[in-house]
């Protein structure tokens, strides 16, 4: 296979890490701060607010808030472009309470610097300076617009020009040096995550050509004395054999296979090769593969590529990843562990797509869990018999969250769900049902730009 380049992921690939859960739940926290300030300061202090359009504004985070939760799956994981939007969103929505609270004059707006730092350790440099540009531009609109601070008796509470001037100088540089600080040290932190990452990927494969290379090495050694004694009977054979032809022939095929083995071990012992074969597959031989493990497991594997609506077109050979891979391999572990007799892979495909379901006759996912399938360390199936003889496992949990990894790494998206929930499918005692489908372009391995190249091996040159 050809060697990969390690890259580091950069800001636009770390932003999809983020959870839309973990950004609701820190809008939940900012909401209730501004609730409580905004409800206390009027009956503590006697300051008069515009109260109407300060809950307001807290009210659109709030129905900004419940959409967001309700719409998007538990488990959603934001873009790039979707975490700036958040982002903005809260910095706005705070600019505007500050707006309707005093200013500059409101010592709250020290938190105009929390969507800054946000930016600036999750999203891209573009995105952060985007970000910045606006909190600059905030800071510097409220120090002159602004709705003032009254007290009961109608008496202005401001702080004297000069301390405006020097709130606004130092949040300005506060924008600057908070983003640029978190930044860099985040940076810091993501380059060397990267490079232990490359480092050990680079290991792992030096570790393989190493143990490959003693298999060859040992190979050749072990065949080389038979070889040698083959070549010679068989020479001796086609001295003998010079008067009768048919068998002569015979003795001079040996030779030449011989010898040919003889260079096949050679090219093997140089630089290995690079086969064509194992790069793709048909896609049956690939569930195979990733189901072998669990067949002898007491539970029926059923492997059927013409389920209920039947495929367009011959078989695809796609692409042979290991990603895709381990990844059904996790899938189909998890549905024999919790099956209760028989596990089905179904399989289709269209000119666009390629689809893989896993389903089994088990008790399903728990519905308060659905949502949540594919994050790490979740809980378990329901009813879920303790293995005694492999107390370590956790059934679900990581081996899902790495399955689905792999498998969104190679282009596929999946969907948890339980067949109790599902209609039309081969068996109506149906318990939990994984779909994992590719766009078609991403692993096909005889059409479009990764199409693998069919022929001979190439033998490498010779150094």
């Amino acid at each position: 296979m050809p060697q990969q380049t390690i890259r580091p992921l950069g800001a636009r690939k770390r932003a999809n890490w983020i959870r839309l859960r973990t950004m609701i739940l820190l809008r939940w926290v900012a909401i209730s701060g501004q609730f409580v300030a905004v409800t206390i300061t009027p009956q503590l202090f006697g300051i008069q607010l515009e109260l109407g359009w300060c809950y307001f504004a807290i009210g659109v985070s709030v129905i900004f808030n419940l959409v967001a939760g309700f719409v998007f799956p538990e488990n959603k994981r934001l873009s790039e472009r979707q975490n700036m939007a958040m982002v903005i969103f809260d910095l706005l929505q705070l600019s505007v309470l500050l707006f309707l609270t005093g200013g500059l004059n409101n010592p709250f707006t020290l938190l105009l610097l929390g969507p800054v730092t946000i930016s600036a350790t999750a999203l891209s440099l573009r995105a952060t300076m985007v970000l910045c540009g606006m909190a600059i531009v905030s800071v510097s609109v409220l120090a002159f617009y602004h709705f003032p601070l009254r007290t009961g008796a109608g008496d202005v509470l401001q702080i004297p020009q000069l301390f405006i001037f020097g709130q606004w100088i130092a949040l300005i540089i506060a924008v600057v040096f908070t983003s640029a600080y978190s930044r860099r040290v985040t940076s810091e932190i993501h380059l060397m995550s990267d490079a232990l990452a490359a480092t050990q990927m680079a290991l792992a494969r030096e570790q393989k050509l190493t143990d490959l290379g003693g298999v060859v090495a040992a190979a050749a050694h072990e065949l080389g004395t038979p070889l040698a004694t083959i070549k010679l009977a068989s020479a001796e054979l086609v001295q003998e054999l010079r008067d009768m032809p048919e068998l002569r022939e015979d003795a001079e095929l040996i030779v030449e296979q011989t010898n040919r083995c003889r260079d096949i071990l050679r090219d093997m012992g140089r630089a290995g090769k690079d086969d064509l074969h194992m790069r793709q597959a048909p896609l049956i031989t690939v569930v195979e593969a990733a189901a072998e493990p669990h067949m002898g497991r007491g539970k029926d594997v059923v492997i059927n590529l013409h389920d209920l609506d039947a495929p367009t077109g011959p078989q695809p050979a796609i692409l042979r990843m290991p990603e895709i891979i381990h990844g059904l391999r996790n899938l189909i572990q998890n549905a024999v562990d919790f099956s209760k007799t028989t596990v089905w892979i179904e399989t289709r495909w269209t000119d666009e797509t390629i689809t893989l379901r896993i389903l089994d006759d088990g008790e399903g996912f728990p519905p308060q869990i659905l949502g949540r399938l594919g994050d790490p360390f979740m809980g378990q199936r329901r009813n879920r018999k303790k293995d005694l003889s492999r107390p370590e496992y956790e059934g679900m949990g990581l081996g899902l969250f790495i399955a689905k990894t792999l498998l969104e790494r190679s282009g596929a998206s999946l969907r948890f769900a339980n067949g109790a929930d599902e209609a039309g499918y081969i068996s109506a005692h149906i318990g939990a049902v994984v779909e994992v489908r590719w766009p078609r372009s991403t692993i096909d391995a005889r059409e479009g730009e990764n199409a693998v190249t069919s022929g001979q091996n190439a033998r490498f040159a010779e150094a």
